[in-house]
């Protein structure tokens, strides 16, 4: 039997998908072993959709392992724990304003960035207010980035929240695979 791939689960701030998040993330605990990140948002604020030491309890319930929450711990997968893909589940406009511009300043944003210097895929699955607005452009800068890869995404209520949009939770495992292959999954839009 062949050892499991190793794939980085990070989150991001985007509460209201974490539910579908976790439901996504059980087939993929059974085909890759899981490496729990969590930005500093995910980490130490509690909302309507969860306290955060729930829903650390609950990657670590999953995963098997500490959750990493630091720079510090998320530098060594880059160069030193390599990692086969990193997914980030949710990808808040806020994080992907920081990729699209180089800037690392949390445990997520480490991650990536020891990732993509690698030349390792990083899968994006959005969950942003603003994505139709603010995050447009960013999301056009990363479409065009090499080794970056996005779940299908589409509006998630475009009466009430126009310019919303999130990923296709139900796709992560086959973007996961698409991004290990080198290609992107289409149709991207949904």
């Amino acid at each position: 039997m062949s050892e499991k791939q190793r794939l980085g689960l990070a989150l991001c701030g985007s509460y209201c998908t974490y539910e579908k998040l976790f439901q996504a993330a059980g087939p993929l605990a059974e085909r890759y072993d899981l490496v729990p990140i969590l930005s500093d948002t995910a980490a130490e604020t509690d909302t309507r959709f969860g306290k955060a030491s729930e829903h650390i309890k609950r990657l670590m319930l999953l995963t098997g392992k500490k959750v990493v929450t630091t720079i510090a711990e998320a530098e060594p997968l880059g160069p030193a724990q390599p990692m086969a893909a990193l997914l980030i589940a949710p990808c808040t406009g806020n994080t992907l304003a920081k990729l699209s511009h180089g800037i690392t300043d949390s445990a997520v944003t480490m991650a990536a960035k020891a990732h993509l210097r690698n030349g390792r895929p990083v899968i994006l699955a959005l969950s942003t207010n603003d994505g139709l607005s603010g995050s447009a452009e960013n999301i056009a800068r990363l479409l065009n980035r090499k080794h970056i890869y996005f779940v299908p995404f589409g509006q998630d209520d475009p009466v009430k929240k126009p310019c919303s949009l999130q990923a296709d939770f139900r796709l992560l495992s086959e973007t996961v695979e698409a991004a290990l292959q080198g290609r992107q999954l289409q149709p991207l839009l949904t």
